[in-house]
């Protein structure tokens, strides 16, 4: 399964929004399609978002033709800057931005910016995969055999674009052998766990159980749960972690009850620029979304809904952070920074 896949002038991505009840793929021309594909989540998750992103802006550079060398560069800012404004937790994707902007202010000449552009993005996919499956090996070894795991939101491959992240630990683990079960978490917005989450680990003959979010404080005091893991979208460097809204929920509940309570993610997915997770800007999606679903209203006509795509979970409710480096323990803010210093 490919989410997301550069086809040479044009990008292919599996329309996310329209599983699990059908596999489909987009066919995205240019790059204006690809912002908005971001921001209708039909490709989501921080690590697969910084990969679209890449190729949607290597597409956006083939796109500029007949046009001086200053223009061109003051086109491509444009189309970073609406890449950067289509959504603003998730960190890959202005990892993904900084890394092309070194590329234009290096290279002299559109040829040469275009593909190094399209050079950088592939770079960028191959580290996320080569990253995701490492960090999943290493989250295997921390999953006992007879574990039950609670994960929440979705971080598959569909997320990842790669091997995933938590559920990538789930799935390495099944893969050696261990007799292991997972509850899912539904998860706003647009019940991700139930769609995509489920779904990944059917295909991956993972034993799953659908929960709805708000079960899983009862799951865990009947001692039904070993360990929780999630994702991450954006990690600061004191490694308070802001993941998908109701993950700072199920930080408390696993302190609580005296559950491990892991976060897997690359390096990637650090901000080595923000120091407190009080500093992540978090995602106010639509009302709608909460209102409805899909196409039926389930609140009166009129209800005000709040919407926050994300929250913070703080440092002191996580056990480990589970990277393609080994798994980082606290205190964060001096093992973070020393795992960053050693790719740098």
């Amino acid at each position: 399964m490919k989410p997301v896949e550069w086809l040479g002038t044009s990008i292919r991505i599996i329309d996310q929004t329209r599983l699990p009840q059908h596999l489909e793929t987009i066919q995205i021309e240019n790059w204006h399609d690809m912002v908005e594909a971001i921001k209708e989540l039909k490709v989501r998750g921080a690590p697969a978002i910084g990969v679209a992103a890449a190729y949607g802006i290597a597409l956006g550079a083939q796109s500029i033709t007949g046009t001086p060398e200053e223009d061109f560069r003051r086109e491509l800012e444009g189309i970073l800057a609406a890449f950067a404004a289509s959504r603003p937790t998730a960190v890959n994707l202005f990892r993904t931005i900084d890394r092309m902007k070194q590329h234009i202010a290096c290279e002299k000449g559109r040829d040469a910016i275009v593909l190094a552009l399209i050079e950088e993005a592939r770079s960028i996919h191959a580290g996320e995969i080569d990253a995701t499956e490492k960090l999943s090996l290493y989250g295997a070894e921390l999953i006992a055999n007879g574990s039950t795991i609670l994960t929440h939101c979705n971080a598959g491959p569909l997320a990842t674009a790669g091997y995933g992240t938590a559920l990538g630990v789930i799935i390495a683990a099944r893969g050696q052998g261990k007799n292991i079960s997972v509850y899912a978490d539904e998860t706003r917005p647009l019940l991700q766990g139930a769609r995509l989450t489920v779904w990944e680990l059917m295909q991956a003959d993972v034993p799953v159980t659908l929960i709805t979010d708000s079960m899983a404080g009862h799951f865990m005091s009947c001692g039904r749960v070993d360990c929780v893991i999630t994702g991450a979208d954006r990690i600061a460097t004191n490694g308070d972690t802001a993941n998908k809204i109701g993950t700072y929920t199920l930080g408390v509940l696993a302190r609580e009850n005296g559950i491990p309570f892991y976060v897997a993610a690359p390096l990637s997915t650090i901000d080595p620029a923000l120091r407190l997770g009080c500093d992540i800007p978090i995602e106010e999606r639509k009302p709608e979304e909460v209102t409805m679903l899909a196409e039926t209203r389930i609140a009166p006509q009129g209800a005000k809904a709040a919407n926050p795509a994300f929250d913070v979970t703080p440092a002191r409710y996580i056990t480990g952070i589970i990277t393609e480096r080994g798994v980082a323990g606290p205190p964060y803010d001096h093992t973070l920074p020393a795992l960053l210093k050693e790719v740098q």
